[in-house]
């Protein structure tokens, strides 16, 4: 960044702190504030020539009626390719962990699916953890072109999600960076039934002119919170079905292993588990099961916990004349397994 080849780090620091004093009060900023805002343990007298400085390479400016300074377009400009480079280096680093963390995970659970079919003989299912809090970290919104904006959403457990959304107008990075901080200072750490008409309504009114954008982004973040959305599944041992008479007829076989290869039903399933205010062992019978394909069945279920709010499901579908105490055994140790590897990995 060729900007910052001419500040030093103390000069860097006294704008940054400039800037933000700036945007929090819309008052311009003297020393003896800036003195109070760095961690430089400076005097007046050093900040008020910092300053003087900054202002001679035309990053800060005076107005006439005010012995404070406020940033010019060139210090806005700075200071929003310094957050921009944090934030996307942040989300780099994140999505990197994350891509590496989720292949290890995909092996593990599949193995976990496979080994809890052969040491049961029934059909089985391992989710991979979502959020259950479903809670924002940060929103950072950027310009792609005149038309289109990218907003990069990371919710809680470090998940990352990109959304591209139509704007009327180019923003400019002052507009985008108010919008950023805007939507941070109100969102970051709200679950989506948190954010409520009347929040809405006075981000609206915050962003002025700029509401629409906020409508989009608001959209936006309530299609990626959802808790079904790309949830993955992993099962094994459907064919173990047929080893139950009850089960076997052509009907009741293929419903059920039909529910195993669309996993939509199953997706259900894990909400259901993952939303229920027990943690523990649960036992459907027969039409008390989400899946209606599996009324037939009984499925036993376990809540992992991965952390940060990470939660996933084990289940195990079988007969109804199962061998609950040995199936909620095997349960109990895979989550207790599952839960040990992943804190270890933290």
């Amino acid at each position: 960044m060729e900007f910052i080849r001419e500040l030093n780090e103390r000069k860097l620091k006294i704008l940054k702190a400039v800037i933000q004093n700036y945007l929090e009060t819309g008052e311009p900023v003297g020393s003896r504030t800036i003195s109070k805002y760095t961690d430089l343990n400076l005097s007046s007298a050093t900040i008020r020539n910092e300053m003087a400085d900054l202002e001679e390479l035309g990053y800060i400016v005076q107005p006439h009626t005010s012995a404070g300074r406020i940033p010019s377009d060139k210090g806005y400009r700075l200071y929003v390719d310094m957050l921009m480079q944090d934030k996307e280096q942040e989300v780099t680093e994140i999505k990197e962990q994350m891509l590496e963390k989720a292949d290890k995970m995909d092996q593990l659970l599949k193995q976990a699916a496979r080994v809890l079919a052969n040491s049961t003989n029934y059909a089985t299912m391992v989710s991979a953890p979502v959020s259950a809090k479903n809670r924002l970290k940060f929103i950072q919104l950027s310009q792609v072109d005149e038309e289109q904006l990218i907003a990069v959403i990371v919710l809680e457990g470090n998940i990352v999600k990109n959304q591209i959304l139509k704007v009327d107008e180019e923003l400019d990075s002052e507009t985008l960076l108010k919008l950023n901080m805007l939507l941070n200072t109100t969102l970051n750490g709200m679950a989506i039934d948190q954010i409520t008409l009347g929040l809405i309504a006075k981000l609206k009114e915050q962003a002025g002119i700029h509401s629409g954008v906020i409508s989009d982004v608001l959209d936006a973040v309530a299609n990626v919170i959802q808790l079904e959305q790309d949830m993955e599944i992993y099962t094994s041992g459907a064919t173990n079905i047929f080893r139950y008479p009850e089960l076997s007829d052509k009907q009741s076989a293929q419903e059920i292993i039909s529910a195993f290869e669309e996993k939509q039903q199953l997706s259900e399933l894990v909400t259901q588990t993952l939303s229920s205010d027990s943690k523990g062992i649960q036992v459907y019978i027969g039409n008390e099961t989400p899946v209606q394909n599996m009324k037939d069945c009984s499925v036993v279920t376990a809540t992992y916990e991965l952390g940060e709010g990470m939660q996933g499901t084990i289940g195990i579908i079988g007969p109804k004349r199962m061998d609950y105490e040995r199936v909620m055994d095997t349960l109990k140790t895979l989550q207790t397994e599952l839960d040990t590897i992943f804190h270890k990995k933290e």
